[in-house]
Order: C-alpha cells, then sequence, then structure tokens
C-alpha cells in the first residue's frame, strides 16, 4: 500500500498527520504565510457550511470539484469557505449522483462576499440615520404645532431645576441643551416647518441609501457617495467650532466609507470603473473560480480503512 505524503514541505517546524489518516484536500501548509480576513469563515459560521451531494448514493470522478470519497468516507467541500468535511455517506440516498455543475446555485466568496458585509454594515449605518433624523424632524413639526403648551412646560420644568439647585427663576441659560431649546423656541413656525421638512427628506434620502445597499444595488453606492461627501465639509466645520468623540468617530466612519466606495469598489471610474469591478467579481464567481481553487486529486494518498473515532 502507498504511503501517505505529507502536508506542507519539508523543512523543520513542518508538521505531517498521523500515518492512519487520509491526506484531506486543500490542507497543504503554505510555503509563505500571508495575514487575510476572511469574510466566509464569518459566513459560514452564521448561516453553516455549503454542502451539496450529501443525499447522493455513488461519487462519480467527475464530482470531485465538490465532494470526494475514500476508505469508506466522503469528504465534502464548502462551497463557500473550500473547507471539506469528512462524513460518511448516506444510508438512505436520495439520490444516485451528486448535482451537475448546472444544477448547484453557488454562495458569493472572494470580493463579492466582502462587499456584501461592507455594503450592508454601512446599510445598517444608514437605518440608524434614518431613525435620528425621523424623530428629528417629527419632534420639530410637534414644536411648531403645540409651541405654547410645550414653552409653557419647558419653563415650569426649567424653573423647578433651577430652583432646586438654588439658582435663579423665571430665565433659561444661553449655553448647552437648555440654550439650544430656548433658540427653538424662539423660531417662527414657519422656520420649524421648514427644517421638518429638510430633516424628513434628510431621513428618506438615508432610508434610501440604506435599502438599495441592503440589496446591493450599485445606485446606492453612487447615491451613499455623493451624499456621504456632500457633508464632509459641514462635519469638518463642525469640529472645528468644538470637538467631541461623537463627531469625531462619524466623522472617520463617513470618510471610511467614502474611501472604500471610490477604491474598492471603483465608482466614477477610479481603477477601471465598473468594467474592472466586474472583471474583479467574475475572478471570485462562478464555477471556473470553484474550479480553479480545488486542490488536485490524490488517490494514492488515502488508506485503506479509517474509523470514526480517527476522524473525531
Amino acid at each position: 500500500m502507498a504511503q501517505p505524503r505529507r502536508t506542507g514541505d519539508d523543512r523543520p517546524g513542518s508538521v505531517a498527520p498521523h500515518p492512519s489518516l487520509p491526506v484531506l484536500p486543500g490542507v497543504e501548509k503554505p510555503r509563505r504565510f500571508r495575514a487575510r480576513f476572511h469574510y466566509e469563515l464569518i459566513a459560514c459560521g452564521l448561516a453553516g457550511h455549503e454542502l451539496v451531494g450529501m443525499d447522493a448514493a455513488t461519487v462519480r470522478p467527475s464530482d470531485a470539484v465538490v465532494v470526494r470519497e475514500g476508505a469508506g468516507v466522503r469528504w465534502y467541500r464548502c462551497l463557500r469557505c473550500d473547507s471539506w468535511i469528512p462524513l460518511e455517506p448516506p444510508s438512505a440516498p436520495a439520490r444516485e449522483y451528486p448535482p451537475d455543475p448546472g444544477q448547484i446555485e453557488l454562495p458569493l466568496r472572494g470580493r463579492p462576499l466582502r462587499d456584501k458585509f461592507v455594503l450592508r454594515l454601512i446599510a445598517i449605518d444608514r437605518a440608524f440615520h434614518f431613525v435620528v433624523l425621523g424623530l428629528l424632524s417629527l419632534a420639530v413639526v410637534e414644536v411648531a404645532a403645540h409651541r405654547t403648551t410645550l414653552r409653557s412646560l419647558y419653563e415650569a420644568v426649567l424653573s423647578v431645576l433651577q430652583g432646586s439647585l438654588g439658582g435663579p427663576t423665571g430665565s433659561g441659560p444661553d449655553q448647552g441643551l437648555f440654550g439650544e431649546l430656548n433658540k427653538v423656541f424662539s423660531y417662527s413656525n414657519s422656520r420649524l416647518y421648514l427644517t421638518a421638512g429638510v430633516l424628513g427628506a434628510y431621513a428618506l434620502v438615508e432610508a434610501a441609501e440604506m435599502v438599495g445597499l441592503w440589496l446591493l444595488q450599485r445606485w446606492a453606492e453612487y447615491l451613499t457617495l455623493i451624499v456621504t461627501s456632500s457633508l464632509l465639509p459641514l462635519e469638518i466645520y463642525e469640529i472645528a467650532q468644538s470637538v467631541s468623540i461623537v463627531k469625531v468617530v462619524a466623522f472617520v466612519v463617513n470618510i471610511a466609507v467614502v474611501a472604500y466606495l471610490l477604491w474598492a469598489k471603483r465608482l466614477f471610474g477610479v481603477r477601471g470603473g465598473a468594467r474592472a469591478e466586474r472583471e474583479a467579481r467574475a475572478e471570485d464567481l462562478g464555477w471556473d473560480a470553484l474550479v480553479r481553487a480545488t486542490p488536485p486529486v490524490d488517490d494514492e494518498a488515502a488508506p485503506a480503512r479509517v474509523t470514526r473515532g480517527q476522524l473525531s
């Protein structure tokens, strides 16, 4: 019987597998370590591995891209993260052979999967903006519609707070939160309704960004880039007036969003534009990309028998 080959190279420090275990497909130790963030592992950790052919009675040599069999054990390849999972053949198969390539719906992997994660994180950020802006718009409308009642309530609460702290009553402070509220009550109703309309319109724009980005739409990427970039000068001005952790964090997040959309998504012709984006996605999607990442078949490496205990 042929001896199983070593995984990895023969340099000092290279670890050989147990001699009674088969060589798993795709576990050869790389000659050079390259750190990489694997979105595929996150997706599989959340949704589980994408395996096919688990209900097939027979595995053909042509199925080696997705499933292989040797020594009574089948190795199922995750179509997303390329992990090979050892399982016993099904006791009650539902089909004769694993599905053909045309019958397999491949999951996202590589750059397209990365873009899905990042764009949906941005969509969640836009959802937060939508909620905050929507609530602010409604609050301004309420102030304009019930100005007299709310102002009386505000002045009564302020008087109680100032009196309990030993301060003067009957007049509001000019700075801080109460100073801003004083300004709001001093505005005319027309100005308040205009402010509410602007906030509501901005909230709707954020909602459009949120939905479009969640659905991975190209137009939403352009809309997000334009809106976010247009607000950067205002954010710089606000930070120059008064620095706060919230303002700085929001500014950094928006800078990162703009940089990602321009560089990684190649908007407005950057790095080759939409055509280069489609070509880059094609490298990681489709059956041809899966075949290119498939390890070679090595039938001689499998031992004659593998027990359940050895698999664990």
